[in-house]
């Protein structure tokens, strides 16, 4: 039997469905990816199998005995706890055995160390121990550090986490990628591809997706089609059925457009007409209305400001620390207008730190960062942190205003926003209400409605479906003026990026041509890996091999252990703060005092905050 069948299964929000009889079986050793346009219900469908959501038709039939672990896309809300507990949740009663272990050691409580060491053989769970620490260095994370102090793409970390170690028989995996690194990925990528287990994975990667997926599931407008094979076969067979529909929708609504001209012909027609065919003509009718059609595909352009000088950086061994920590070294380097930069490296490596030190947000230790003239930057942030969930996605882009000006036109909003695939009725919701993949299209409608000549983009992959894209890819290779990019995403670096900065191990800057691959090839030798022992500066990152005892603190240093997660949420605020400032296309145009203050500001707040990390760190080591 399958480990997990569904039949004929149906879900609806609102009047349309988002699952209209969807069939399909999952069988052990299958990993399969789930495609769709954003809001085609692919998270949805997760949830169904998951039995996280009860379908209003229709059965899931689970395997008995098989064990599903999930990553869901949003963090739920009530989870709390230290990232090792969190991770533990997974393995159920082990994990609970476990944790009592780590708890009888912390508090010296020796008979119910015993016991509990008694359960643990007989359960043969000692080896879990090893493979959550494992999973948690691979993932460098902390797991002493609460799980609510955490930043969301972290806690996304610690959910998957959670999920790979449960070694469940069906793995679903939505938007695995989201906030990892390009090491962390290719680790998830080999252990996708030795999965025991069966995967059901939705992902915008496709360097993963070409690797790993040995089937395609597509959802489109309710329904569920299943492509045996790779992403290429899939992508062929797509474009031959796409075709076949079209054909066949051209010649029904050509039937139609003569059944509705014979119908409303003259008195001859009506004597002579045949009920049969007024009957048919009527079931046309439905199923004409019935008609779902495909999304269309998103069209934006983005705004070219007036040209920038020549040099837009020019860095002459710049050097920043917080504190000790050294994370920018003897950066040399110049970029010049038209140069479309990809920025990689291990969270936690620097890259926002670089790009502030080239804005000019941070000034540098020692050495120099010269700005170019004219710059008009334009900044997209992964964390949304520009989008107010209250307002509405219209007010959002438009201030307020229901007219937006591209280029020499004012464009009214409601069509401005069509181009990015929101109805009139979506454009008017409240932000809190749009998925993922939704926000990511309405941060690029408010980034393009903003003439530049400067793009930062910070991981605009996430969330994106496969088609904007695309699209995004061939807009910003059209870009007349100059790009910053962060991304993981292997197969975006190589089609946008002309030049690659990639953060090492020394705190130093290297240079290369091209985009990722052309990375790979030109280094003589891997190059080392940014590890643990340099990312341990920042405790919300570092990695821990073991749980070692912790040591009794006095009061006093107790209670300053208790108050620093407040002190670390206050400056964290503040960072936010200022950086969502920054991120306004209008900040550079304002004073020249205010924004050297606001730029002192963000320095003094990040060397608290990192102070803040040391001293908890040191306090709970």
């Amino acid at each position: 039997m399958s480990l997990i069948t569904l039949r004929n299964v149906e879900l609806a929000f609102g009047s349309v469905p988002l699952l209209d009889g969807v069939e399909c079986a999952f069988e052990s050793g299958e990993r399969i990816c789930l495609l769709g346009r954003n809001g085609a219900g692919k998270s949805t469908l997760l949830k169904v199998i998951a039995r996280e959501i009860t379908p209003e038709s229709g059965q899931v039939l689970v395997d008995p005995g098989t064990r599903v672990a999930s990553l869901p896309q949003d963090v739920p809300a009530h989870l709390s706890g230290s990232v090792y507990e969190i991770v533990l949740a997974g393995l159920g009663e082990r994990g609970t055995l476990l944790e009592q272990h780590r708890r009888a050691i912390a508090d010296d409580d020796y008979d119910a160390l015993e016991r509990v060491q008694h359960r643990i053989e007989a359960e043969n769970a000692w080896d879990l121990e090893q493979d959550v620490a494992r999973t948690l260095t691979r993932l460098t994370l902390d797991p002493d550090t609460e799980f609510t102090t955490l930043s969301g793409g972290l806690k996304r970390r610690v959910l998957l986490a959670r999920a790979l170690v449960a070694e469940p028989d069906l793995l679903l995996l939505d938007e695995p990628t989201n906030h990892l690194d390009v090491d962390a990925i290719e680790w998830l990528e080999h252990l996708m591809l030795g999965w025991r287990g069966a995967i059901l994975f939705t992902t915008h990667d496709r360097r993963l997706l070409e690797r790993v997926a040995s089937r395609i599931l597509e959802i489109d407008r309710g329904a569920l089609t299943s492509w045996p094979g790779n992403y290429g076969n899939y992508l062929r067979r797509r474009d031959e059925r796409e075709h076949a529909e079209t054909l066949a929708n051209d010649r029904f609504d050509r039937r139609l457009a003569e059944e509705e001209v014979w119908i409303r012909t003259g008195i001859k027609a009506r004597r002579t007409r045949n009920e049969g065919r007024v009957r048919r003509l009527e079931q046309m009718r439905n199923e004409r209305s019935a008609r779902r059609e495909a999304q269309g595909t998103a069209k934006f352009d983005a705004q070219a400001a007036q040209r920038s000088g020549r040099n837009v950086f020019d860095a002459r061994n710049a050097n920043f620390s917080y504190g000790e920590n050294t994370v920018i070294r003897d950066l040399t380097l110049l970029i010049e207008r038209g140069d479309r930069v990809g920025i990689i490296g291990p969270n936690g490596a620097g890259k926002t730190t670089l790009i502030n030190l080239l804005l000019g947000t941070l000034e540098p230790d020692s050495g120099e960062v010269i700005q170019g003239t004219k710059l008009e930057v334009a900044y997209f942030d992964q964390h949304r942190a520009v989008l107010n969930p209250e307002r509405t996605v219209a007010d959002s882009v438009a201030d307020g205003s229901d007219r937006v000006q591209i280029g020499d036109s004012s464009k009214h909003i409601i069509g401005y926003l069509a181009d990015f695939l929101f109805s009139a009725q979506r454009a008017r919701s409240p932000v809190k209400s749009l998925s993922g993949g939704e926000r990511a299209r309405l941060l690029l409608a408010r980034l393009f409605a903003t003439p530049s000549n400067l793009l930062v983009m910070d991981e605009p992959t996430n969330d994106l479906d496969m088609e904007t894209l695309e699209l995004l890819e061939e807009r910003l290779s059209e870009y007349p003026g100059t790009l910053l990019l962060v991304s993981h995403d292997r197969a975006f670096l190589d089609n946008v990026a002309t030049t690659t900065l990639v953060m090492n191990a020394d705190s130093t800057v290297s240079e290369f041509v091209g985009g990722y691959s052309d990375w790979i090839r030109q280094r003589a030798t891997p190059s080392a890996p940014v590890t643990a022992a340099r990312i341990a500066s920042k405790p919300s990152l570092a990695a821990a091999t073991s749980t070692p005892k912790r040591k009794k603190l006095s009061y006093k240093l107790q209670r300053e252990l208790d108050a620093l997660p407040a002190l670390i949420d206050t400056h964290e605020q503040s960072v936010s703060r200022l950086h969502k400032a920054m991120a306004d296309p209008t900040f550079y145009k304002g004073d020249a005092k205010q924004i050297a203050d606001a730029q002192q500001q963000l320095a003094q707040a990040q060397v608290q905050l990192e102070r803040c990390f040391a001293r908890w760190a040191e306090l709970e080591g």
